[in-house]
């Protein structure tokens, strides 16, 4: 026996139903048992939530909303059923959204809508998206039966989020699976209580519906439906280069769904794991793809990667604790949460130092003044007598998590994680990791979570590929040719480096350009100057800097002294720079010291070697003879690449010889009336060849490091 479970978006649309009836047709055709549970259909929730609130408010409007969803259902209804099987299922949806009518206007006329209400409000989108797809199966020829769960789980009152009552509940699934051999359409999410009244198991709880079916039937498998192939590294909206796991264990699933993976409800893993019964998640729109694998049974092999996925919850408050008053006095902590357990406030987070000088502890933010006020008045006694501050509140924060088995067996874990916040300019507000190492969680920024996740899941390589997200100004001939190259090293980069560069601005002295996806190479130009953004160097900045992603590199292709004035706000963003521009370089020596401390300081480059040598790898090559321990005592070079130009199409004649017959001078000959005359201070032994403008010789060679030269 397998227990299949269907979420809203498998089943939003009538063609939906239909692609979810044919895999139904195919595992009965194979002879496997199943029993399958559905979802409202996409969206249907949230519309009787919101119906409900209108009509508790007195709003006329909540009966459009309520006609939107009966013709939602009855037109799923025509479109997918015929014959004798719409002529049975249209009376009983009729019957139901008469009854739902009815209460809405209760609602209407007390101006009041209990949490006991809202869940009989609820249990509609549920009830007519299983009976709807029960007839759609008969009419297949499938031998389906339509189940209400309320017949079978069983809960207390605690009415929007009801506990279940797992015995009474198992006796009833193990009692009505006894009776009925037909394949069981169950509604999710709803049940009732001990005296009939209709309870729901908090959003989500569809999958917890399957959970307890299964562990009730003791099935095989619970298959969880959904529209993503299976549970993936990291949220896929915030990092596009997420893929699916393919095996987690309970423990590593219990942590993603905590922090936020949408595929899985929290407790529906707890009854599988009870009963030692894997979860496959599925996607319903590729069934053939595998999708993950939840069991008992660690990925210990080679292949495994210490980090299995990233997660963020997207909004929390930080409270903090702090005083001399908390230091060496027993309880401290036991007083903190206990007051917040009476206020009933659920903390997510909860950090302390070994100095025991603070205690630090993140909740959701409505609930922030809560557990403040809570907190204060547990401790009033030390706050009068200044032993304690008051309570410290800090909002808009994100908590990022890399979870995973597997990293208590690999050390440098968390040196990896930190390093790869840092040189992306992310701040880490605080810190917490238990002892068993499944999990490290950070809080940051909130406008840093998604630039976090994407870090952290490019440094613990789960991502295939690095990313290079550059915003260049100038595409006169410099700017222009480097984009050229930029495009026709694309697939060799890729291909060979793993490294995709992608510009995502571009800015001219007119128009500027901004495409988070990636400006395409091939038709740069055109979408630059159908752009109608004017160009505004600080609006550039500012823009880039909003759109905070990771790895970005300020290119600066121009010769504008006011953009090389914006370098330093640039670095201390945390965004590197790259350039020709000769201007900041060459300014005063303490701007130019600056700019270097601010790069070395927020992990960044300030990359400037075209500034010199025409290109040529000078700087670069000097540091790395730094770095391996040779000392540099004296360069000589014509450095300048128009005085070298200049030197190597000089056209000369020797016009003095010694009494050996050598030549002692040259003249240069460039253009007519003018003279570009050299001699060296050995003139007796010196000469200088027109063919190099680089190279000084000597009847006895080359001379060496320590010679000299004068122009004139």
């Amino acid at each position: 026996m397998r227990v299949l479970k269907f979420g809203g978006s498998s089943v939003s649309q009538p063609e939906r139903i239909l692609m979810v009836a044919e895999i139904l047709r195919d595992y009965h055709s194979q002879g496997i048992e199943f029993a399958v549970v559905f979802s409202a259909f996409g969206g249907i929730t949230d519309s009787l939530i919101h119906m409900s609130r209108l009509a508790e408010r007195g709003d006329e409007n909540y009966f459009t909303h309520f006609e939107a969803f009966s013709q939602r259902h009855f037109h799923a209804a025509q479109a997918l059923l015929h014959g004798p099987f719409l002529e049975k299922a249209l009376p009983e949806l009729e019957n139901n959204h008469e009854v739902l009518k009815n209460l809405l206007y209760g609602i209407f006329l007390v101006r009041e809508v209990s949490p006991r209400t809202m869940d009989y409000v609820l249990s509609f989108g549920e009830r007519n998206a299983a009976y709807i797809i029960a007839h759609v199966l008969q009419q297949i020829g499938l031998p389906a039966q339509y189940l209400d769960a309320r017949k079978i789980i069983k809960t207390d009152k605690n009415f929007g989020n009801a506990k279940v009552d797992l015995e009474m509940t198992y006796e009833n699934i193990q009692d009505h699976f006894e009776q009925f051999s037909d394949i069981q359409i169950v509604t999710g999410f709803i049940a009732s209580a001990k005296g009939g009244l209709t309870t729901t198991l908090g959003r989500g709880g569809s999958d917890y519906t399957a959970a307890l079916l299964g562990a009730g039937l003791n099935a095989e498998y619970i298959e969880i439906w959904t529209d993503v192939d299976g549970v993936l590294t990291a949220d896929p909206r915030k990092v596009k280069k997420a893929f699916t796991i393919p095996t987690l264990t309970y423990a590593e699933a219990m942590e993603m769904s905590h922090f936020g993976a949408k595929v899985i409800y929290p407790p529906t893993i707890q009854p599988a794991l009870d009963q030692q019964i894997p979860l496959i998640i599925k996607n319903t729109f590729n069934p053939e793809f595998p999708g993950t694998y939840i069991s008992e049974k660690a990925d210990l092999s080679a292949q495994g990667t210490p980090v299995k996925g990233i997660s963020s919850i997207h909004h929390v408050a930080l409270l903090t604790l702090q005083g001399s008053g908390l230091f060496g006095v027993p309880g401290i902590a036991a007083r903190l949460f206990g007051a917040l357990a009476q206020a009933k406030v659920n903390v997510i987070l909860i950090t302390q130092g070994s100095s025991e000088h603070s205690i630090s502890f993140a909740v959701e933010p409505e609930l922030a003044p809560k557990a403040k006020k809570a907190v204060e008045e547990a401790f009033d006694i030390e706050r009068i007598g200044s032993l304690i501050e008051p309570v410290k509140v800090e909002d808009n924060l994100s908590v990022v998590a890399v979870i995973g088995e597997r990293m208590r067996y690999q050390p440098g874990i968390a040196g990896r994680l930190f390093q790869a916040l840092g040189k992306n300019g992310v701040n880490v507000v605080a810190i917490a990791q238990g002892s068993s190492e499944l999990n490290i969680s950070v809080v940051v920024n909130r406008e840093d979570e998604a630039k976090a996740l994407n870090v952290l899941h490019e440094a613990f390589f789960l991502s295939d590929t690095a990313e290079l997200h550059l915003f260049i100004v100038g595409v006169g001939l410099i700017g222009s040719t480097l984009l050229q190259q930029i495009q026709a090293q694309k697939e060799f980069l890729l291909r060979e480096q793993a490294l995709e560069i992608k510009v995502i601005g571009l800015a001219n002295s007119k128009r500027m350009l901004f495409q988070e996806k990636g400006i395409p190479l091939d038709r740069w130009s055109h979408e630059l100057k159908a752009s109608e953004l004017p160009m505004d160097i600080e609006g550039f900045i500012a823009r880039m800097k909003r759109l905070n992603l990771a790895n970005t590199i300020f290119v600066d292709n121009t010769a504008s002294q006011e953009i090389a004035s914006h370098y330093a706000s640039i670095l201390e963003a945390s965004i590197s720079i790259s350039t020709p521009n000769k201007i900041a370089t060459s300014s005063s020596f303490d701007q130019y010291k600056l700019l270097k401390t601010i790069a070395k300081q927020r992990g960044v480059l300030f990359q400037y070697e075209t500034n010199v040598g025409a290109g040529l790898p000078v700087i670069s090559t000097l540091n790395d003879l730094i770095l391996s321990g040779d000392r540099i005592r004296k360069i000589e070079a014509v450095l300048s690449g128009s005085l070298s130009f200049i030197f190597n199409n000089f056209a000369g004649r020797p016009v003095q010889r010694n009494r050996q017959g050598s030549p002692t001078a040259w003249v240069y000959r460039t253009r007519p009336k003018r003279r570009f005359t050299w001699s060296g201070r050995k003139a007796k032994t010196d000469h200088f060849s027109p063919r190099n403008g680089n190279s000084l010789r000597s009847r006895r060679g080359n001379r060496s490091a320590g010679a000299s030269r004068t122009m004139r």
